[in-house]
């Protein structure tokens, strides 16, 4: 049994290309949400350490200070206590402020950046430091606001606030250190991943490519197409149920073939057993036919016996076409070709059956002549004819025309009936087949155009049927124009 090799590559509309993307976006969706996390986390662990830090600062500097200071200080004492801090802020390059009740904002050093407006609203009755983060200039700043309570009065603000403005630019450039760090492992991840993606995609789609490959192999006939399984998944269980319906199908197909072959003897030993006795029955019953038709014989006895020499001959010629179809069946019809004229062979075919009168025919002057099989081809000839001239009516014209081609001769059979019903015109070179079906009994036998076809087929020719416009049925019969055919089995 030829096997179907499986295709290595991934279509881009294949299921193998969609598992290898959904796993990659999956990675990918994996690797930006982790790094999304991840930056989140970061970045406000690296702010509120920022932010904690110099909260811490401020309310040392200011706890050291601030018990030098009167009780109620003046704009002179805010400026110098602003002056110290500005001093002693060191790395953290602070800017402050100091406000006492509803004073002015009194700084000494170089103007800070404009606090957020409702940093001072909610700081004028805090106890406890504020911090809001804002900007200024595109650049991010931290605002701190310290209210300064009384040693002895911890809960109850003093009235003095203490502001602190620094820049978060080094905070600034440690999160976009972060993001770009992200952004570069985030690539490979996804990179990473298209190696198990691939790999997981080839384990997925072996069992897929070994159905299908079974699957076509069975298409082309080789039923005994069985698939390795392997596993206990879903997969696997698809492969046993694959087994064992190709199992089952090869036993039916077997049981049919048993069937057919016995069907097809059985049709073959009839017709042969019926040939002999049924020559005789013709003998007799010629002889009976001439007495009937001299006159010797009562009306009855002679209407008895015509009737019974035309029945026998009807079913002498049916068994005659049953043999021909199982020789066909079997393969044992064989061509015996030679060079004829199409012509002369159409010419001899009506004269034989006395049909002269009610054909018309249509042949070149000067047809080629082709080298087929005589007594196929006459056998060709006369069930397309006498089909036409049974279906076409009593008064039918039946019209045959010849046309020879550059490699091929075609031969039409057209009547003027009723033509080819639309429901049996797909069936009817199928065998029994009749083109009235509410006719129960002619003359026919329903082979005569199935074993016209197969002859066409015997041949390396065709025939088809078709219903013309101007009504009636056509029959087109096209043959080889072959100078040397030799013999050969269908």
């Amino acid at each position: 049994m030829r096997r179907r090799p499986f295709p290595r590559r991934l279509s881009f509309r294949g299921l193998g290309t969609r598992l290898v993307v959904g796993f990659l976006l999956v990675s990918a969706l994996s690797a930006l949400t982790t790094a999304a996390l991840t930056f989140r986390q970061a970045r406000s662990a690296i702010l509120d350490r920022a932010q904690d830090s110099a909260v811490h600062d401020l309310r040392t500097r200011v706890g050291a200070l601030a018990p030098d200071l009167p009780a109620r200080p003046a704009e002179a004492d805010l400026r110098a206590l602003t002056l110290q801090l500005d001093r002693s802020a060191g790395a953290r390059d602070w800017r402050t402020a100091a406000v006492y009740r509803d004073g002015r904002l009194i700084t000494a050093g170089p103007p800070a950046p404009p606090l957020p407006a409702e940093l001072p609203a909610a700081a004028s009755s805090a106890t406890t430091a504020l911090a809001q983060r804002f900007h200024h200039d595109d650049l991010p700043w931290l605002a701190v606001a310290l209210p300064v309570t009384s040693a002895d009065r911890p809960s109850e603000p003093s009235g003095l606030v203490v502001y602190a403005a620094f820049s978060l630019a080094a905070e600034q450039q440690d999160v976009a250190s972060l993001v770009a760090a992200a952004r570069a492992g985030a690539l490979p991840v996804v990179l990473a991943a298209a190696v198990p993606a691939l790999l997981a995609a080839r384990r997925v789609l072996r069992p897929v490519r070994q159905l299908r490959s079974a699957a076509e192999n069975m298409a082309e006939g080789a039923l005994d197409t069985r698939i390795h399984v392997t596993g206990g998944d879903e997969l696997a269980d698809l492969g046993r149920t694959f087994n064992t319906m190709a199992a089952t199908l090869q036993a039916d197909a077997q049981t049919l073939r048993d069937m057919e072959t016995k069907a097809r003897r059985f049709a073959a030993d009839v017709s042969h057993e019926l040939r002999t006795p049924l020559a005789a029955m013709t003998a007799v019953t010629g002889v009976l036919d001439e007495d009937a038709a001299s006159g010797r014989l009562a009306p009855e006895t002679s209407e008895a016996l015509t009737l019974v020499a035309d029945e026998t001959r009807k079913l002498a010629h049916m068994v005659e076409d049953l043999m021909e179809i199982s020789r066909f069946d079997a393969g044992a019809a064989r061509l015996h070709p030679d060079d004829i004229d199409i012509g002369e062979l159409l010419r001899k075919t009506l004269a034989l059956r006395h049909w002269q009168d009610r054909v018309d025919t249509d042949v070149p002057e000067r047809v080629p002549r082709a080298r087929l099989d005589p007594r196929r081809v006459d056998v060709i000839l006369a069930n397309l004819i006498g089909n036409a001239l049974r279906h076409g009516g009593p008064a039918a014209r039946v019209r045959v025309r010849v046309r020879p081609g550059a490699d091929a001769l075609t031969l039409t059979v057209a009547d003027d009936g009723p033509g080819i019903p639309a429901e049996v015109l797909p069936h009817v070179f199928d065998r029994f087949t009749k083109g009235d079906a509410a006719r129960t009994r002619s003359e026919g036998s329903g082979l005569g155009l199935a074993i016209a076809a197969e002859n066409a087929r015997l041949h390396g020719g065709t025939l088809t049927a078709a219903n013309a416009p101007e009504g009636g049925a056509v029959f087109t019969l096209t043959l080889p124009q072959v100078r040397d055919r030799s013999s050969r089995t269908p």
